[in-house]
C-alpha cells in the first residue's frame, strides 16, 4: 500500500494538481482583491452602494431576512468569473495558441513526408 502511495505521488498528475491548487488558491487573492477593491467600489458610485444585502430585506420579529445577500453572492460570482475569464483565460488561450504555432512551423517533417518529396524528386528526373 506505501509502494503504491508512493508511486501516485510520484506521477506528474499528481504534482500537477498540488501546484495548480496552490497557484489557484494564490491567485484567488489577487481575483478577491481586484473585485474588492476596484470593481465593487464603481458598482457602489454608481448604485449607491457596494453590494446589494439590504435590497428586499425585512424583519420577522427579530429576524432580518435579507434576500440580497443572495444577489450580492451571485453578482460577485459573476464578476470574479468574467475576471477570470478575460485576465487568465483569454491571455492563456492566446498563448497556448501562439506556441503550437510556433511548434507546428518548427515541426520536423514525417518519414512520410520525407519518402513522398523524394519520390516526387525523383519522378520530376
Amino acid at each position: 500500500m506505501i509502494q503504491g502511495f508512493k508511486e501516485f505521488i510520484a506521477r506528474g498528475n499528481a504534482m500537477e494538481m498540488a501546484v495548480g491548487i496552490i497557484i489557484g488558491a494564490a491567485f484567488g487573492n489577487v481575483i478577491t482583491a481586484l473585485v474588492e477593491k476596484s470593481i465593487n467600489p464603481l458598482i457602489g458610485a454608481i448604485f449607491g452602494q457596494p453590494n446589494f444585502d439590504s435590497v428586499l430585506s425585512f424583519t420577522i420579529g427579530d429576524a432580518v431576512v435579507m434576500p440580497g445577500a443572495t444577489l450580492t453572492a451571485l453578482v460577485n460570482f459573476l464578476i470574479v468569473a468574467f475576471a477570470l475569464y478575460f485576465f487568465i483565460v483569454v491571455p492563456m488561450n492566446k498563448l497556448a495558441a501562439a506556441r503550437k504555432k510556433g511548434e507546428e512551423e518548427e515541426a520536423e517533417p514525417t518519414d512520410v513526408e520525407l519518402l513522398a518529396e523524394i519520390r516526387d524528386l525523383l519522378k520530376k528526373s
